[in-house]
């Protein structure tokens, strides 16, 4: 299955724009190390995210199912990199209903579940338990406690401004859960974390984690 996707090595460098709304879908990403959010972009420039690609992540899967221009933008937060694939190469494996189309499907289920979870989170938690969602979900996609995040692209998102994200982080700082200087962020204590995290934290963890499990029991 690898060898007839026509897998190729790429880097994904900090801020690289890999889909933005209305441009064709012409290859799948796949995500070794690293971390790429995807946003709704409005008129007047403001983004929020609606999901993230880390180690687990397929960005483009979408055009699979028939999606030709993507609807989103999607960017690397954090540098890494991965393996791109031509869509129509994608597409011809994933018509053939095996191990890839199980897989991929799978995947955008666990993406719906991200959306949907995130959504209600934004509406239900107040933006501590929130930030510390984002940035234990950043941290388990990317492999690491430490990552630069400049204070307007985690303000873009969580949805709201730099100042109120800076008074969250302030406060997480204060307690000795992370280290936040000059957009450096350091996860110190992941425990603590996770207890100031809203039960999204795990929800989106868990099918993230667990998506590729099969009911045979094969694991991918």
């Amino acid at each position: 299955m690898v060898s007839r996707l026509c897998l190729h090595p790429v880097t994904f460098e900090l801020g690289h724009e890999i889909e933005f709304p209305g441009t064709p879908i012409d290859y799948l990403y796949f995500v070794e190390e690293g971390m790429a959010s995807m946003t709704n972009t409005f008129k007047d420039g403001s983004q929020v995210e609606v999901g993230m690609f880390g180690y687990e992540g397929v960005i483009g899967v979408s055009a699979l199912m028939g999606t030709k221009r993507s609807l989103n933008r999607v960017y690397t937060q954090i540098a890494g990199y991965g393996y791109s694939s031509p869509v129509e190469t994608a597409r011809k494996e994933f018509d053939l209903g095996g191990d890839f189309q199980s897989l991929a499907l799978r995947y955008v289920q666990t993406q719906l579940v991200q959306a949907t979870q995130s959504a209600g989170c934004n509406a239900k938690h107040n933006l501590e338990q929130r930030l510390a969602r984002w940035l234990l979900l950043c941290a388990d996609r990317a492999h690491t406690n430490n990552f630069k995040m400049p204070q307007e692209f985690l303000a873009d998102m969580l949805g709201t401004t730099r100042p109120t994200v800076s008074l969250a982080a302030g406060h997480l700082k204060e307690k000795g859960l992370i280290d936040y200087n000059r957009g450096l962020i350091h996860i110190l204590d992941v425990a603590g974390l996770e207890e100031e995290a809203c039960e999204c934290y795990r929800i989106i963890r868990d099918h993230l984690d667990n998506y590729a499990e099969f009911e045979s029991g094969i694991t991918v």
